[in-house]
Order: structure tokens, then C-alpha cells, then sequence
């Protein structure tokens, strides 16, 4: 699929990596959809994108809001054929903290936004997905998920974390051979430690820390580095069933 052709719709795509990956497929011709739950900063992603952007509210936790979400987004950009989740939080706490054991809550909440706000979109796209117009290789379309390398090596304090993209990785495989059938792929990127707008508010000391547990290139992620290879799944159709690490070589450790 060629970047001029598609038509994506981006959860989280208001700021940080969905942002990225939105700026790298509007600047290859592209029409993209941008979902989040802040509006302003929806509004104002949109504008700086252009035309070829739109901002829709929705709740990717909400059965119903992504349904139309979903519709709306087909209807402003004339289709759909790409489905990118990059909404996400970092549910950070020990198991077994100072004040007590971790609030279930806590852990219900990262596994809510995290998995099942990925598979909500998931089943969302490809319900729509599944109509187009299929084109080489019978292709109609492609899911990306975002995990990351705590879904392998979690550290401290990621429990909750770490189960919920470890969850995304899981269930790649079977939703890739499922989908086949409609031309549908899916893939997962699990990327090591970016320079997200997160990331860029930590003292200068613990982004030195970071980017030192990097052994090459020894620095923190670009996001356009991100943007780069959800560009490349997408153009390469072979791309199929897998998650992809994207982290400079780093393996976390404990701590």
C-alpha cells in the first residue's frame, strides 16, 4: 500500500508517537484521522496537519464511541484502510508498595486503555475494513498496535504495565490468521524508551541515565523513528502476524 493511498485513523494520534506517525503519513499523502479524548490538543494537531486531518472525540475504553468513531472517520476521509493505537498510560506501581498492595484499579485501568482500547479499535477497523475494495495481493487493510519492550523485560513497578502490552504481543498472531481471510493485516511495534513529550519533561540527569542503558545508537528514541517504521509495515505486505522491537539494542533491566 502506497502512503498517497491510505486512509488511517491514529488513537492517541493528539501528541507523542501517534502525532509522529501521523505528520510522517500526511507528509507522504495521506489522510488521517486523529482519535483522542483532549480536545484541544485534537484541535490543534489537526490544524497543524492540514486538510488532509481531522480530530475526532472518542474513548477507545467505549464500545459504542469507536463505533462511531469509526464511522465518522470513513465518512471525512473517504475510507479506510489503516488502523494505528497508540493511546496508552504508564500505570506505574509496585505490586506491593509502601502505602499497600496496588489498588485494582490501577491495574484494571492500564489493562482497560492499553489492551482492550487496542482491541476495541482492532475490531472496529476491520469490521469496516473487511468491505473495501481489495487491492494487490487482495489486500484491504492493516492494524498496528503499539507495545513496548516492557512486555518482555518489565521492570519494577510495571506489573500492570507490562501485562497489558504483553497482551497486545499475544494476540498479534491470531488476529493476523483470523483476519487473513478479509486481506487484513496486523502488526505490533514495541518500542524502547522514545522521546516523548513524557520523556522530555524528565530532569536533563534522568534522560542521560536513560539513554546511557542504550547501546546504539546510545540515545533516547526519535519519534520520527517511530513514524518510520509504522511507515514501513504499512508498504511492505509481507509484514504480517509479528511484533517488531524498535529499541537501539536495550534490554531493561530490573531497576
Amino acid at each position: 500500500m502506497q502512503l498517497s493511498e491510505v486512509r488511517a485513523v491514529i488513537s492517541g494520534g493528539a501528541s507523542g508517537l501517534g502525532f509522529a506517525v501521523a505528520q510522517r503519513l500526511v507528509d507522504g499523502g495521506a489522510q488521517v484521522a486523529l482519535i483522542d479524548i483532549n480536545d484541544e490538543q485534537g484541535a490543534n494537531a489537526a490544524a497543524e496537519l492540514g486538510h488532509s486531518a481531522h480530530y475526532i472525540h472518542a474513548d477507545v475504553t467505549s464500545e459504542g464511541s469507536i463505533v462511531e468513531a469509526m464511522a465518522s472517520a470513513m465518512s471525512k476521509l473517504g475510507g479506510l484502510n489503516v488502523a494505528l493505537s497508540c493511546a496508552g498510560v504508564l500505570g506505574a506501581g509496585r505490586v506491593l508498595g509502601k502505602g499497600g498492595p496496588m489498588p485494582l484499579s490501577k491495574f484494571e485501568t492500564a489493562i482497560k486503555i492499553n489492551l482492550v482500547g487496542s482491541f476495541n479499535l482492532a475490531k472496529a477497523a476491520s469490521n469496516l475494513m473487511q468491505h473495501g475494495a481489495p487491492g494487490a495481493d487482495g489486500e484491504r487493510g492493516v492494524i498496528i498496535n503499539t507495545a513496548s519492550v516492557a512486555a518482555f523485560e518489565g521492570q519494577v513497578g510495571q506489573a500492570a504495565y507490562s501485562a497489558s502490552k504483553a497482551g497486545l504481543v499475544g494476540m498479534t498472531l491470531p488476529m493476523a490468521r483470523e483476519l487473513s481471510r478479509f486481506g487484513i493485516r496486523v502488526m505490533t511495534v514495541a518500542p524502547g524508551i522514545f522521546l516523548t513529550p513524557m520523556a522530555a519533561g524528565m530532569p536533563d540527569e534522568v534522560q542521560a541515565s536513560l539513554s546511557a542503558q542504550v547501546p546504539f545508537p546510545s540515545r533516547l528514541g526519535k519519534p520520527s523513528e517511530f513514524a518510520d517504521a509504522v511507515a514501513f509495515i504499512i508498504g511492505n505486505r509481507y509484514m504480517n502476524g509479528e511484533c517488531l522491537r524498535l529499541d537501539g539494542a536495550v534490554r531493561l533491566q530490573p531497576k
